[in-house]
């Protein structure tokens, strides 16, 4: 029996020859927690609670072996990113992933190190909606300079990797880059808003009609150490699970 005609189709079929680009956003990182501007300067890593994600992130690959066979491992150079990369490499076939600055969240120049509260007093509040091409602060990037230099570094990995299987360990910038390069939304310049999770899995595919969106923000992983952190007595009922409030 036939199919419809490819031209009609709402979900295309399977392209077992496509390129798939895994990106992974990194674990809480200290510099979140403490409210600082985390480029190569401030970033110091994960927070106890990162090492915690990126650890049910290793402990979830291991148990599917859903990215086995991985042809390449890579993260950005910032700490929090290789830290990352370190604790999931046995779940990707245990390789040390390659380092690539391109792959960093957007460089912060000059704020690079200061609290949040002293970038405020220092440059103000830009506001990239507005103005996409304001730079961040001297010496740093802007949004529009972000978005197509990491989005270039992706799309590089993958035709690097034709028809493999490719890790990216990055940040919640980087995704949104590849959503606005990759997805059907040109006109649009500035932010995105997605509410990326920790640790969670974005999958792209590249196959000979350009990149496909196969799944965002997937970190089923984290519910388990959701429960873990909450403890029995903070358990919630299904009443409550439901309740309007929580909808």
């Amino acid at each position: 029996m036939s199919g419809p005609p490819p031209g009609v189709r709402t979900t295309p079929p399977p392209d077992t020859e496509a390129t798939r680009v895994v990106l992974i956003r990194h674990g809480e990182s200290a510099c979140n927690v403490a409210g600082v501007v985390g480029g190569h300067t401030g970033c110091t890593g994960l927070s106890p609670r990162g090492r915690l994600e990126a650890s049910a992130l290793c402990t979830r690959l291991l148990e599917t072996s859903e990215l086995a066979g991985t042809d390449g491992l890579y993260a950005s150079v910032l700490a929090r990113a290789r830290e990352t990369a370190s604790i999931i490499a046995p779940g990707v076939g245990g390789q040390l992933a390659a380092t690539d600055c391109d792959l960093c969240e957007l460089h912060p120049g000059d704020a690079d190190g200061l609290s949040w509260d002293e970038f405020r007093t220092t440059y103000g509040e830009p506001d990239w909606d507005e103005d996409p091409d304001a730079l961040v602060a001297p010496g740093g990037e802007s949004w529009t300079g972000f978005v197509t230099r990491a989005s270039a570094a992706v799309e590089r990995l993958a035709h690097a990797h034709q028809g493999g299987l490719v890790v990216v360990v990055c940040h919640g910038g980087v995704i949104e880059a590849t959503m606005l390069r990759f997805l059907p939304v040109a006109a649009h310049r500035g932010r995105l808003r997605l509410p990326t999770d920790y640790t969670s899995l974005t999958e792209w595919e590249l196959g000979p009609f350009g990149w496909r969106l196969v799944r965002y923000n997937d970190a089923a992983h984290l519910r388990v150490l959701d429960r873990e952190s909450r403890g029995p007595q903070q358990a919630q009922s299904p009443q409550q699970a439901q309740s309007p409030q929580q909808a």
